[in-house]
């Protein structure tokens, strides 16, 4: 730079403009000397000769000029920097669904799109990443990916404010045209949230535990009642009797298990498919309210029914919506024995204009349930009172199925409880786009 200046300023000195000055004069003054000899001579007219002396005036002045572009400074270029806020860059990765973060070479933050700043609310271009990213396992994989320039995975966690999990892939770019600021390339970092799956896993595994731990219960008391068959009660028939009575309840608590798990498996595969086949709701409570009579009648309980005159039609699976009845009614009887009554309510209601919703309310009045309770009760084998419930023969399952036999019909279950005033539980569902009762002409529903 210091030599560049040297020459600049080296046509400025007055030494040499002064003497380039003389020099261009005399030459002029050499050139009009000499037209005018020949114009004396005849030898060319005056005219000519003032064209002469134009043209080299002409080409001494535009020489002059030149010299002086020549020692004029150049312009020098500044050091190249990294390219910040590329427009082409933000618009390819504001359209990705997953988090990314453009890097350099550097590991310092070039783009990145708004899904990235929920994870890294510290980000800043021009920034180290690792400003922004405190995660050990991620600072590393950048190092790595630089170094080698292969693709680097790593998986880490976030404790606060909740549990998740995430993969995070760091990809080393390679330009094809290197570009300013960029000569050694880029890196893009993209995340890939892991948790649901994480909890999916958690649920399998909490799931197979359960079910193992449900299955073993019964399968030890059969094993244990096969060795006293075997042993002292060979010759015993009273016990024999009592015994074989016990394996058969044992047995069929098993076979309920399997069938509720096996049906629970299969409605969560058919979860996508929405049933379009219309069925009345009070001709199914009506059927269910019957089919239980006598577990009320043993139990010293009565049903009572009200419903509008009119069917309500939705549409759905009536075998499924049989179950959720069945179990729903069932609870009441079992574990709000002590009301001695169970009432089923069937009505309409219109959530917005022209769209109507059917809403079926099983109300017991018996212990009812405490609120720390409502939020888990249609999670898989969670009881109240485990004891009680495997007496009454339950799995565990009836509300866990309830729950995803109304989601694939587009309904929902609701809870209403409080300790020692019962509780109340209602089914809503959507009702047929259809007239009910032209629908109960054209096409009658037994």
């Amino acid at each position: 730079m210091a030599a560049i200046d040297q020459r600049g300023e080296a046509g400025r000195e007055p030494g040499s403009w002064w003497l380039r000055l003389t020099s261009m004069r005399a030459v002029l003054i050499a050139a009009a000397l000499v037209l005018f000899g020949f114009v004396m001579l005849g030898a060319l007219t005056p005219g000519y000769a003032l064209s002469g002396f134009a043209i080299l005036l002409a080409v001494a002045v535009i020489g002059r000029r030149a010299g002086q572009w020549q020692h004029v400074a150049p312009v020098v270029s500044e050091p190249s920097k990294p390219l910040v806020g590329n427009p082409l860059i933000d618009a390819v990765i504001s359209g990705l669904p997953d988090p990314v973060i453009v890097l350099g070479r550097d590991g310092r933050v070039v783009a990145f799109n708004e899904r990235a700043r929920a994870i890294a609310p510290a980000l800043s271009r021009g920034e180290p990443a690792s400003l922004a990213l405190r995660v050990p396992e991620i600072v590393e994989a950048i190092r790595r990916a630089a170094a080698s320039g292969e693709v680097q995975r790593v998986e880490f966690s976030e404790r606060v404010p909740v549990d998740r999990w995430f993969a995070a892939h760091v990809a080393p770019v390679e330009l094809e045209e290197p570009a300013r600021g960029f000569d050694g390339g880029l890196m893009m970092m993209t995340f890939h949230d892991l948790t649901p799956l994480r909890r999916v896993e958690e649920m399998r595994a909490d799931f197979v535990a359960n079910a193992s731990h449900e299955l073993r219960t019964p399968l030890a008391s059969l094993s244990g009642f096969i060795d006293t068959l075997q042993g002292p009660a060979r010759d015993d028939p009273p016990a024999r009797d009592r015994f074989i009575g016990i394996m058969k309840q044992q047995a069929n608590r098993m076979a309920r298990l399997i069938d509720d798990l096996l049906s629970l498996s299969r409605i969560e595969l058919n979860a996508h498919l929405y049933p379009q086949t219309p069925v009345d709701l009070v001709s199914i409570v009506r059927q269910v309210a019957d089919s239980l009579q006598m577990l009320a009648r043993d139990r010293d309980m009565t049903i009572t029914i009200k419903a509008p005159a009119e069917p309500l039609i939705v549409p759905g699976d009536r075998d499924e919506l049989t179950r959720v009845f069945e179990n729903l009614v069932e609870n009441a009887l079992k574990y709000g024995a002590t009301g001695k009554r169970v009432d089923l309510t069937l009505s309409r209601a219109e959530t917005a204009p022209g769209v109507g919703e059917a809403l079926v309310a099983v109300r017991d009045y018996g212990p009812g349930i405490s609120a720390e309770h409502l939020p888990r009760l249609t999670e898989r084998f969670y009881r109240i009172d485990v004891g009680h419930s495997r007496a009454e023969g339950g799995t565990g399952l009836g509300l866990a199925l309830v729950k995803h036999i109304l989601a694939r019909h587009r309904g929902r279950l609701v809870i209403d409880s409080s300790a020692g005033a019962g509780a109340t539980f209602t089914v809503r569902m959507p009702l047929a786009a259809i007239r009910a009762r032209a629908l109960n002409q054209d096409n009658p529903i037994i």
